[in-house]
């Protein structure tokens, strides 16, 4: 009987390898069991380019779960995604009233880029974790790490404290986005994987969709201390849930490896230039030094690498590159819009999470109509160029709004902005995917991942740069203002702290410093539209795979 796949042709490797698998064995119809660890691929060799889940090293007819468990196994993850979405979002309506507390705004894109390096640094290396060590176990240890970071950052007495519980959470939540998607390969049956992805994915999008209302309702009834503490009764259910009824397939004969073995496939020396490189991004020299030296590392260690070189291939790199724009560029709105709407505007951190929802919603009605027309239509690239073309489009309308602008236009703006990024999001995760062999899935879209949370970090940071750059600029030329002062003084405390004549200079300058922000997602999806254009014009191969969120 011909399989899909090998009606699609054959995969010819290059050199001799291992596929991932577990330890479980197959019998043959002359009642011969074969190990697929033992299988070994020769250079040169010709073989069947596999369509099933083994593909990625899973048998999951020995560790399907059925019924009751399975569903409360998927219930718990859907729980962790949530979690890890929600913190993307949550603070950025909390983050005015954050600076109230701890005084000034030089501080505010840590608040975010914390999260988000860790984020985007450990997703490569929870991968390798999950493969070389228990899975269960390592998922359960995600959710703990992830819970400390959230504890810090509820009890934090200052901002010192806060950046450090989030750069905690996101390593956590770098494990529980990898891990989530690894234990529905091996928990779900193939024919209904997709089924449970598409949970995760709702997940994820209604938690993107809610945290800046949930923030904004903490802040304005309770304290914004309340964004992490919600973490922690949510995170514990989940966990309590996985430990009793999440029972993990087989082990794979990888786990026997050396420990020294395993710390090296998790490329940890990888991960830290990587991070201490986007720490110091703004330090020409220094982060070129750190890239360089990123670069070499990955060169040196090959097959152990975070970023495979063998996998760069042009639509990888191009999709790599798009997703890093666009994920800045819908970032840094949902992160400067709420001080547009609190500072400018005056209004509280409640109302200003459900002015921040127009966004927001298109985003993730898009995100999912997008889906369903590229499973159709099968070809990304026209997606990648209306998404960004769009995203740019309405980036440009935000940049024109201003003291006093109606709720039509700052509704409508959003609105189309939201459609634009919705419509690509998921998009270069597939177009990368589309290029690789099935055992090379989990390492492309590793990849791919990455660089969308790192992309979050740099433009929320570069975003802060522009904001205080022109702020310095412009609040020496109001009389009597000192600009240190002003930023010093929380977001929302201005009306309290100075004069109404003072108030409204003070008001035009933030106006003029949120444009230079904007104006940096308007230049981010302005060139993702650029390198949309350089995308093969290709169709998608075969059926799509399971695509990350």
């Amino acid at each position: 009987m011909t399989t899909r796949s090998q009606q699609q042709g054959h995969l010819r490797i290059g050199k001799t390898s291992n596929l991932l698998c577990d330890k479980s064995s197959e019998s043959d119809d002359a009642g011969r069991h074969e190990t697929p660890c033992d299988v070994q691929i020769e250079a040169g060799k010709d073989v069947d380019r596999p369509s099933e889940p083994k593909d990625l090293g899973i048998d999951a007819t020995k560790s399907n779960k059925k019924g009751f468990a399975l569903l409360m196994t998927v219930m718990a993850l859907a729980l962790s995604m949530f979690l890890v979405s929600l913190d993307m979002t949550i603070v950025a309506t909390a983050i005015p009233r954050i600076t109230d507390e701890f005084g000034g705004i030089d501080l505010v894109g840590w608040y975010g880029s914390a999260f988000f390096i860790t984020l985007g640094g450990f997703q490569a290396a929870w991968g390798k974790i999950y493969k070389y060590f228990p899975l269960k176990i390592s998922f359960l240890i995600s959710i703990v790490l992830f819970e400390i970071g959230s504890l810090i950052c509820g009890v934090a007495p200052n901002s010192l404290a806060l950046i450090i519980g989030r750069a905690i959470t996101g390593v956590g939540g770098a494990g529980i986005s990898s891990g989530a998607f690894t234990i529905i390969a091996f928990s779900a049956p193939p024919k209904q994987r997709p089924a449970y992805i598409g949970i995760l994915g709702a997940s994820y999008g209604i938690a993107a969709a809610v945290g800046p209302l949930i923030g904004g309702a903490f802040t304005s009834h309770a304290t914004w201390r309340w964004c992490f503490y919600i973490n922690l009764p949510i995170g514990g259910v989940s966990g309590m849930i996985i430990l009793l009824f999440y029972r993990p397939p087989p082990p794979s004969s990888l786990l026997n490896e050396d420990l020294k073995e395993k710390l090296l496939q998790m490329d940890l020396p990888g991960a830290f230039l990587l991070i201490g490189a986007m720490v110091c991004y703004w330090t020409l020299v220094g982060f070129g030094v750190l890239l360089t030296v990123y670069v070499v590392v990955q060169w040196v260690q090959k097959e152990r690498a975070a970023m495979v070189g063998r996998l760069f291939e042009r639509n990888v790199i191009l999709a790599m590159i798009y997703i890093d724009l666009l994920a800045g560029t819908f970032f840094l709105l949902v992160y400067y819009l709420p001080i547009y709407f609190q500072v400018v505007s005056g209004v509280s951190a409640a109302e200003s999470g459900i002015r921040n929802l127009p966004l927001i919603l298109a985003q993730s009605i898009a995100t999912i109509l997008s889906g369903i027309a590229l499973s159709k239509f099968q070809r990304p690239q026209p997606f990648l160029l209306f998404g960004a073309g769009v995203t740019a489009i309405g980036s440009g309308l935000l940049y024109t709004l201003h003291i006093g602008s109606s709720s039509g236009k700052w509704i409508g703006f959003q609105i189309l902005t939201g459609i634009g990024i919705g419509w690509c999001f998921q998009v270069p995760v597939v177009t990368a995917q589309s290029t690789a062999a099935p055992s090379d899935l989990p390492s492309v879209t590793g990849m791919v991942l990455t660089v969308q949370t790192l992309g979050g970090s740099v433009f929320v940071s570069a975003g802060q740069s522009a904001l205080d750059n022109v702020l310095l600029k412009s609040l020496p030329n109001i009389s009597g203002i000192d600009p240190k002062v002003v930023l010093k003084t929380g977001s929302t405390e201005l009306r309290q702290a100075f004069s109404s004549a003072q108030l409204s200079e003070i008001l035009v300058a933030y106006m003029k410093g949120l444009k230079a922000a904007f104006l940096v997602a308007i230049i981010a999806s302005s060139t993702a539209t650029v390198v949309s254009m350089g995308v093969r014009r290709t169709k998608l191969a075969g059926s799509l795979p399971p695509t990350a969120v």
